[in-house]
Order: structure tokens, then C-alpha cells, then sequence
């Protein structure tokens, strides 16, 4: 039967395995550092400021919603806020939900 088919022998073990192993690792490595800093960190500092903003919310600032509505808070709940955005015309949203403050006077109701 040997005369079709060829014998299958077996390679030799390669020596000194352990490196390609150690340099995917320290890739590994530089990647998640390189993924926190262009991304996570950013993210997280940007998560602060919003949150301090919306902490330091107070009646009477102009504000605009991440909805894109602008005007003048009102009244302030624990997590809602009432802004007036015109004359007679008040809505209620969450507080996560305003975006940014805007200079006072920028809003004319």
C-alpha cells in the first residue's frame, strides 16, 4: 500500500517558541492603550462636564436641549426642568436631556 500513498512523517518541534507569543502581546496591549486614549478617555471627560452642568443648573438660565429646543428655565425638579420657550408656552423635559447653556440674553421671549 506504501507504493500510492506516501508515509506521513511527523515535523521536529519549533525551539524557542516564546517569542511571537510575548510581541502579540505587548501589540495587545498598545492597542487598548492607543483605544483609551483617542476614545474612552474623551468620552469620560465629556460625561463629567455634563454631568457637573446639569448639576449647576439654575432658574433663569437659557439653555438648549439636545432636541434642539432653546429657552429659559423656569422651574427645576429633581430630574426635570420646565423652560419657558416663548411667551406663555412652557415644556417639561429631563434634565440629561439639556445639551448646553447659552450666554444670558441670547434668548429674546
Amino acid at each position: 500500500m506504501s507504493f500510492f500513498i506516501s508515509d506521513a512523517m511527523a515535523q521536529e518541534a519549533a525551539v524557542g517558541g516564546g517569542e511571537p507569543g510575548m510581541i502579540n502581546f505587548v501589540f495587545l496591549i498598545a492597542l487598548f492603550l492607543i483605544f483609551y486614549f483617542l476614545l474612552l478617555r474623551p468620552q469620560i471627560k465629556r460625561a463629567k462636564e455634563h454631568k457637573k452642568m446639569t448639576e449647576g443648573l439654575a432658574k433663569n438660565d437659557e439653555v438648549v436641549t439636545s432636541g434642539g429646543l432653546a429657552g429659559k428655565i423656569v422651574k427645576i425638579e429633581d430630574s426635570f426642568v420646565t423652560l419657558q420657550i416663548a411667551a406663555g408656552v412652557e415644556v417639561q423635559v429631563q434634565r440629561s436631556a439639556i445639551g448646553s447653556l447659552l450666554p444670558k440674553g441670547t434668548i429674546k421671549l
